[in-house]
C-alpha cells in the first residue's frame, strides 16, 4: 500500500546541501527553465566547485546567475550550456562562460528524451497539493522530459510561484521525486515592460491591420508585441484565440479589455495556450489557478501541425537582420549568438498551415552605430557567420514601419523588390545596386 503523500515528503525533505550531494563529476544537471530559478541547490552546489569536475548544467533561458558559473571562471567544474540565451547568457557567451544549444523549439522535449541523459533534474516548484502532486508553475516547455528522464529529481519548494493549470504535464507527483528542498521563496522574476519606438509603433499599426475577429494570435518577446498588445486591448477586435509559446502581460491586458475569449478556435477552445510565462506580478496572479489558460509542453504549443488546427492563426516575430534573398537572421549577429531560435520557426511554418494564417517577421528598417549614424537592418547578404533563423523557403510577410510585404510565390527578384520598397528610404538606391550586383534585379523592375 502506498505511503500517505505527506509522509513521503517528510521522508524526502532534506537541506540544499544534502541535495547537492547527490551530484557527481561528469553528470548532467538540468537546472530549471524561465521564471524558474534553481537558487538553494545551486549556491549549495557551487560550495562543492573543488570537489567535481565536468559537470554539465543545463536550463532555457536562465535570468538569474548561476551560483556554479560565478564560483568557476575556468568551466573546469561546471559547464553551462543554454537551450535559448537571455541577456545573462549572451553575456556569459561572450565571456566564454555559456554554450548555446542549438533547437527548434517544437523538437525541444524529443531531443530531451532521445538524446539526453541527465542525471539530475533539479527544479522550482509550487507547494505540494493534498493529493501529492507539485505543480510546474510557469515554465512547462521541456521540463516534464527533463523529470521523466533524469535518474534522481530534486524539487526546490516555492510557495511564491503561481500553480499554473494544464493542458498536460503541469505537475509531478511525489513519488516520482528523489528529493524535496524547501527554498528561500524568492519572488518570481519580475519582466520590465520593454519600451518602444516611433518606429515600433508604425509595424504595430501595420501588424493590427492583419489581425480580424477570430483571429488566433501569437507574440514574441518585447517592445513591438507589448505595443500591439496595448492597441488590441484598445480596439474593437472580437473572439481573439491565444495559441503561443510565451504568455506576458500583454495577454493579461487584452483578456481584461474582452477582446480575448477563445471561442472561434478549433482546438482548446475557450483556452489561452501556452508553454511558459514571463512577465509582472499582475501576470502570475492572473495565472494562479486559473482555468483559462492552460499551461502545455512545447511539444504540443509549438508543433507546426497542432498550431494550423487553429484559424486565422497570425504569429508576430522579431528579426535582426533581413536579406535580399529574403533569410531571416534573429538570433545572432556574425557568429555572435544573441538568442535563439526559440519557436520563431515553429510559428511561421504553423500559421502558414493555418486557414487564413499569417506568419509575420517584423523588423525596424534601421539601427544606429556606435559612431552615432544609423545603418539598414535590410542587407545584399547577411553578415558573414550570422546565423538564418528561417531561410527563404517558409519566410510569409515581412513587415517595417514603411509596410508588409508577401514573400510567398514569389521569384528572387520579386522579393528583393517587395523588400527594397520597405526598406528605409536612404537606403533604397543602394540596395537596388546590391540587388544588381546579386543578379535578383531586373531592369523592368519598379523604381522603388
Amino acid at each position: 500500500m502506498a505511503q500517505p503523500v505527506q509522509q513521503q515528503y517528510l521522508q524526502k525533505r532534506c537541506s540544499a546541501e544534502q541535495a547537492a550531494a547527490v551530484i557527481q563529476s561528469g553528470d548532467t544537471v538540468f537546472m530549471g527553465e524561465f521564471a524558474q530559478n534553481v537558487e538553494a541547490v545551486d549556491a549549495a552546489l557551487a560550495l562543492r566547485k573543488s570537489q567535481l569536475k565536468d559537470v554539465i548544467l543545463v536550463t532555457t533561458t536562465r535570468a538569474k546567475p548561476l551560483k556554479c558559473v560565478e564560483a568557476d571562471p575556468q568551466r573546469e567544474s561546471f559547464i553551462w550550456n543554454d537551450w535559448h540565451f537571455s541577456g545573462l547568457g549572451r553575456k556569459n557567451g561572450e565571456l566564454g562562460l555559456a554554450s548555446y544549444i542549438p533547437l527548434c523549439y517544437h523538437q525541444g522535449p524529443q531531443n530531451v528524451e532521445l538524446y539526453e541523459e541527465p542525471n539530475v533534474a533539479v527544479v522550482q516548484v509550487a507547494p505540494m497539493d493534498a493529493n501529492g502532486f507539485f505543480n510546474f508553475s510557469t515554465s512547462c516547455s521541456m521540463t516534464p522530459s527533463y523529470c521523466r528522464k533524469a535518474k534522481k529529481v530534486i524539487v526546490e519548494v516555492n510557495p511564491n510561484h503561481p500553480r499554473c493549470l494544464g493542458g498536460l504535464d503541469e505537475s509531478i507527483h511525489i513519488s516520482k521525486v528523489s528529493m524535496v528542498v524547501e527554498g528561500p521563496n524568492s519572488p518570481l522574476l519580475q519582466l520590465p515592460a520593454a519600451q518602444g519606438s516611433e518606429a515600433d509603433r508604425r509595424i504595430a499599426g501595420h501588424v493590427m491591420a492583419l489581425l480580424e475577429d477570430g483571429s488566433t494570435i501569437q507574440l514574441g518577446i518585447g517592445a513591438l508585441p507589448n505595443i500591439v498588445g496595448e492597441m488590441i486591448a484598445q480596439s474593437e477586435l472580437k473572439d481573439l484565440g491565444v495559441h503561443t509559446e510565451m504568455l506576458a502581460d500583454s495577454y493579461v491586458d487584452m483578456y481584461e479589455a474582452g477582446r480575448i475569449t477563445g471561442q472561434r478556435k478549433s482546438i482548446d477552445r475557450g483556452k489561452m495556450v501556452y508553454t511558459f510565462a514571463m512577465g509582472s506580478q499582475k501576470l502570475y496572479d492572473f495565472l494562479d489557478n486559473n482555468p483559462v489558460a492552460a499551461i502545455f509542453p512545447a511539444s504540443y504549443t509549438n508543433d507546426p501541425a497542432v498550431i494550423g488546427r487553429n484559424p486565422k492563426v497570425v504569429a508576430i516575430n522579431n528579426a535582426i537582420e533581413i536579406d535580399l534573398f529574403t533569410q531571416v537572421a534573429s538570433e545572432s549577429a556574425g557568429p555572435r549568438q544573441i538568442s535563439g531560435t526559440g519557436g520563431q520557426l515553429d510559428f511561421i511554418m504553423g500559421a502558414y498551415k493555418s486557414e487564413g494564417g499569417k506568419g509575420l517577421i517584423c523588423i525596424n528598417s534601421t539601427f544606429k552605430k556606435k559612431d552615432g549614424t544609423i545603418g539598414s537592418r535590410i542587407v545584399p547578404t547577411l553578415s558573414a557567420g550570422t546565423i538564418v533563423t528561417c531561410p527563404r523557403s517558409v519566410v510569409h510577410y515581412i513587415v517595417t514601419e514603411y509596410g508588409v510585404a508577401q514573400m510567398k510565390a514569389k521569384s528572387t527578384w520579386q522579393r528583393a523588390e517587395a523588400l527594397i520598397a520597405i526598406a528605409h528610404p536612404d537606403f533604397r538606391d543602394q540596395l537596388i545596386k546590391d540587388a544588381e550586383a546579386l543578379g535578383v534585379w531586373r531592369r523592368s523592375n519598379k523604381s522603388v
